[in-house]
């Protein structure tokens, strides 16, 4: 799955103008030409991150642009994954909605903590082969997460609590928009809801919008997918091997598609999750010993091992050598 390849809808640009921006400023900076206003524009990801760093440093202050913008973008011009959602019948089905076609519209993956208690948590995760995302765009992501079920329903709903891995400007501003409170410098970019909010009935509800869209959306998700589901496979293993847990129902899950449907799709391509697993770890392996400031215990961890002896193990049969002496040779040959 090419992440490389980000579509800006016209309404991002729309809003821009708005709130006062001028969208050629914004593009200039991003390193894009921008010569019709009123189409997809497709851009990198490194032109993407820029886009929204440009913003944040236009208007001065990331939390009124994470507000501002939230509330400014015309559901007229919502793009047809956000617009299949908005038309959802409930705000579950609408949120459930978003973490789906999100794969469609990168860099982040978007994850639905299973509903327990009276809470449901959200979630945006990327990993450290990705660009760090701007607070701006998280914050706006998650924002518009709860604006979508305020426009949605047509009521005040508040968030339980909102977390940001980043730092944001006038946290008070945050804490009114969203009605709770605001953890900046968090370990994660969540937003939680209560759960009651997620039965409430959509009043945008339109089942024959719907109906037209919905299997136009899941046969481009579907062919996104079957360009080569093993290499969104290996790129999503690579990028959060030192987090755990990185089985197969994970991994599905952030791909948004049940345990099954990844199996089956794999071995149409002629290997399995396992074999995805051992080759994510090796390759990863030989990235990180290649640099001298990792020691051994610390690559073992970063691959997904919990021990070094089973660091070892598996890379005397990757390599036919252990991870020093393979580093040693690798070390040595660059030097002379």
């Amino acid at each position: 799955m090419n992440t490389d390849r980000i579509t800006i809808p016209p309404g991002l640009w729309a809003s821009f103008q708005l709130l006062g921006i001028d969208p050629h400023v914004v593009a200039s900076r991003a390193q894009l030409t921008l010569s019709r206003m009123t189409a997809p524009v497709f851009v990198t990801t490194a032109q993407y991150v820029r886009i929204w760093q440009t913003y944040a440093d236009l208007m001065g202050d990331s939390a009124k642009g994470i507000v501002k913008l939230a509330a400014t973008f015309d559901s007229d011009h919502y793009p047809p994954t956000v617009l299949a959602t908005y038309h959802a019948r409930t705000y579950r089905e609408a949120l459930y909605g978003m973490a789906r076609y999100k794969p469609m519209c990168p860099p982040e993956n978007l994850l639905i903590n299973e509903e327990e208690g009276a809470y449901i948590t959200l979630e945006l995760s990327g990993g450290p082969s990705e660009p760090t995302s701007p607070a701006v765009l998280i914050g706006t992501t998650l924002a518009f997460l709860l604006e979508l079920g305020r426009r949605g329903t047509g009521q005040p709903i508040k968030a339980r609590s909102v977390e940001f891995s980043g730092s944001v400007d006038n946290v008070s501003i945050l804490e009114d928009y969203f009605g709770c409170r605001v953890t900046v410098g968090s370990t994660r970019n969540r937003l939680t809801l209560n759960r009651r909010d997620l039965d409430r009935s959509f009043v945008s509800h339109n089942q024959e919008l719907l109906e037209i869209l919905t299997p136009i959306l899941d046969q481009s998700l579907d062919e996104k997918r079957s360009r080569s589901i093993s290499e969104a496979v290996r790129r999503t293993l690579k990028r959060d091997l030192g987090e755990g847990r990185l089985d197969i129902h994970v991994v599905a899950r952030k791909l948004g598609m049940s345990d099954r449907t990844l199996q089956r799709r794999l071995a149409d391509e002629g290997t399995t999750f396992k074999q995805m697993l051992n080759r994510a770890r090796h390759e990863q392996a030989r990235e990180y010993l290649a640099n001298p400031e990792l020691n051994i215990k610390e690559v073992a961890f970063l691959v997904g091992f919990e021990d070094q002896n089973s660091f070892y193990r598996a890379f005397r049969l990757w390599e036919g050598d252990t991870p020093s002496n393979w580093r040693s040779a690798q070390l040595g040959g660059r030097s002379s």
